[in-house]
Formats: structure tokens, sequence, C-alpha cells
């Protein structure tokens, strides 16, 4: 059955309220929120009537669109889903869909070997396992790594379409390193990934610290803030700003420099087979190991990347560096040389707590 835009907004919008249990929500609320979303994506600003909202109910329990979600009314008054598990975005896809889909990942599977569409490669896999899943009722066959627990996932669409939408956000954000959280405007620019935990780089509006890449698991609070002017990106090249970085740890201006280190022999078909920078390159190479260089920033997230390999690594220059991880190594050897016992408080009963 097609469908308009506007009506899969609705469903949409339905959907995202009724998986939200920690309130409740009357046709009234329901309503509202369908009517701000056509504003938000269509520019609509006809509020949505109570009929439109009730029927788009009925056709969400229907099996006319292959949903028949599990909607139904509490003390009369409130919509909730029966499943709390249940969304209409976890549905099975029918036959159709299936064969569809199928064409789709055959047509993108000849951009795969494109330099150009290299980002397609791992959309593409995540397309052809979830239709193999489907076809064969079987267990999926690619397994990407994966963390449905991280918090502030869910404020990744809300700055998305700040972004796109050039708008202000009123954020709540409290550091690991702070005693307690500040609430600020903040302008952002880009949402960036890194080992699957989710950052977003923009411009807070005080004055003391201007361009920040804030951890979206810090944020506590988040909404939009009409009031308060955008401010656009004058200061940044987005496509190129963490090109010279392991991580996101950056400021503006920071220069990146040359970073040589020694890796042992067991170790170096490690980074020769995954690099720990673009700019990777073998210097030399004998027996006992390999010498590589990067041109990177020096940050936390290098030096975490460095001392993960144990003592089958050595910086050799900068100077700086290199004291940085002799220091850290120091520490982890004091750290073992301690008396633990004192720190244990309980011992596992079992072998099978161990694992």
């Amino acid at each position: 059955m097609p469908l308009n835009r506007n009506a899969l907004i609705r469903y949409r919008t339905i959907d995202q309220c009724l998986q939200n249990r920690y309130r409740t929500w009357t046709l009234e609320d329901l309503m509202e929120a369908c009517s701000q979303a056509l504003y938000e994506y269509q520019g609509l600003e006809k509020g949505v009537s109570r009929r439109t909202v009730q029927s788009d109910l009925e056709m969400m329990r229907s099996s006319k669109l292959g949903y028949e979600a599990p909607i139904v009314v509490v003390d009369r008054k409130y919509y909730i889903y029966a499943d709390k598990h249940f969304s209409i975005t976890n549905i099975p896809l029918n036959a159709q869909d299936m064969q569809l889909l199928g064409e789709v990942a055959g047509l993108l599977q000849q951009f795969k070997g494109l330099n150009h569409f290299a980002d397609l490669r791992e959309m593409v896999s995540k397309l052809q396992d979830k239709i193999y899943t489907q076809q064969t009722s079987s267990l999926p066959v690619v397994d990407f790594e994966k963390n449905e627990h991280l918090l502030g996932l869910n404020y990744i669409e809300t700055i998305r379409k700040a972004i796109v939408s050039k708008t202000t956000l009123c954020m709540t954000y409290q550091s690991f390193r702070a005693r307690q959280s500040a609430t600020f405007c903040f302008s952002p620019y880009l949402l960036k990934e890194y080992r699957n935990r989710w950052f977003v780089l923009g411009q807070s509006h005080q004055k003391r610290k201007p361009i920040l890449t804030l951890a979206l698991d810090r944020i506590h609070a988040l909404q939009e803030d009409l009031h308060e002017a955008y401010r656009p990106n004058e200061i940044l090249d987005l496509q190129t700003f963490y090109s010279d970085v392991i991580g996101v740890t950056k400021t503006p201006g920071q220069k990146n420099c040359e970073v040589v280190f020694w890796v042992a022999a067991s170790n170096a078909p490690y980074v020769v087979t995954k690099p720990l920078h673009a700019s990777q390159e073998l210097l030399s190479k004998d027996s006992s190991g390999s010498v590589f260089r990067i041109r990177v920033i020096v940050n936390f997230e290098l030096e975490r990347e460095l001392l993960g390999f144990g003592g089958k690594v050595k910086v050799l220059r900068p100077r700086m560096l290199r004291d940085r991880m002799k220091k850290n190594v120091q520490a982890a050897l004091e750290h073992y040389q301690e008396d633990c016992s004192s720190r244990v408080i309980e011992q596992p009963s079992s072998q099978n707590e161990l694992l």
C-alpha cells in the first residue's frame, strides 16, 4: 500500500512516542508530537487533527502496512504498546521487500570496488547479511561491532537535525573530570564516531572554550534553542580537521608532529596490516622488530593506542611523548608491585564466576 511522506512521518513519530515508556501519551499528546514533527520535516504549520491521529493508530494496528502494532488504551486515556519491545522499525521484511532489497544490494555491489564509493562497502555487507538472515531464517553470518547499551545514542538524531538546519542547541553536559554539570548554548558542526563512541564537534557560545568536542554519553539534557542565533562554522575545515588525529582529542591550531616508534617482531605484522594512522610508514625492519613513522597530533588516544601494545612497543621520538610513555609504564609497574590483597572485596567462589 503506497504511503505519502506525511503519513510516514506521523507513523514514525507515534512509534517513537509509544516506545518512550517514561511518560504517558494521550491522544492530544500524540497530535502535538505529530504536528511538531511535520513542522520540522515538512514545514507544515497546520496542526494534525484528532481524526487523523485516530486513523493513524487504527492503520498501525491493522495488517495493511504489515505493522500490526499492539497499541492499547490504558485507563481509557493513555496509549501504550502492550509489548514494550515493539517498534514498527523492527517488523520483519516481507517477500516483496526482500526482493527489492536484493536488487538494491546487487546494484550497490557494483560500486564496492570503486574508490569513490569505498564508504559503501560496510553498508552493502550489512544489507546483504540482513537479506540472507531474513531469507534463510538463520543467524547472521557477519557480526559488526556494536554496543546497544551506549548512553547518548538517543541524541544523535536531534544533533544531526540541528547540524542540517543550523539550529542552536541548549545542552547540559558534565565531563568525567567535572564535579557538576554545566548548561550552555552550542552550535553543532559534525558528528563523529570513534571506537563505537559518539562525539559532536561544535562551538560553545561561552567565550572561554569556543570549539569543543563533546561525548554524547556525557550529555544530561539536550533541546533546540530557537531564540539563540546559530553560529556558523567559519574556523574549521571539517573534511580535514581530524585527518592528523588518532581519536577525537584536538584543539584548533594544534600542530601535529612526527612520531617514530619501534614494534617487536611478534607484533609488527599487526601494525602493518592495521596501521595506527593513514600516514604510517615503515622505516626499517630487522629480526628484532620494525620501526614505523606517523605524523599525528600527540593526544590521549595516541598514548592509549601505544600503551595497548605493552612491552612490545617503544617510542623513539618525540622526546616529550617518549617521557610520557615511560612515566605511564612506570606507574603501571608500581601498581603491580603493590600488595593487592587489601583491594580484593570478594573472591570468586567458582571458576565460572571468572568467565
